[in-house]
């Protein structure tokens, strides 16, 4: 079970949910390529602008998902249906 669960693709749910939570999935490695391609295309856009001093326009990042932070480890035994919920929960 753990070969076939370690060659699933990036963008799966099961590997999204062992990255941090349901936000992660469909981010694989192309989109965060994609992400910081466009961070970085607007870097270069701001910093090469002909821009009035100190009028360069503030170019928001393009939106990542983030790691929940845990509060306290989890020692509590789950249970197979629990991790079915876990699963179909939406």
């Amino acid at each position: 079970m753990l070969l076939l669960a370690q060659r699933l693709p990036d963008t799966s749910l099961t590997v999204a949910l062992a990255s941090g939570g349901r936000d992660f999935f469909g981010w694989g490695v192309d989109r965060y390529l994609s992400a910081d391609l466009f961070d970085a295309i607007n870097s270069n856009t701001r910093a090469t602008g002909n821009w009035a001093k100190g009028k360069a326009p503030k170019i928001p990042p393009w939106p990542r998902p983030t790691a929940k932070a845990k509060t306290a480890p989890a020692k509590k035994h789950v249970s197979v249906a629990g991790i079915y919920q876990q699963f179909t929960r939406r």
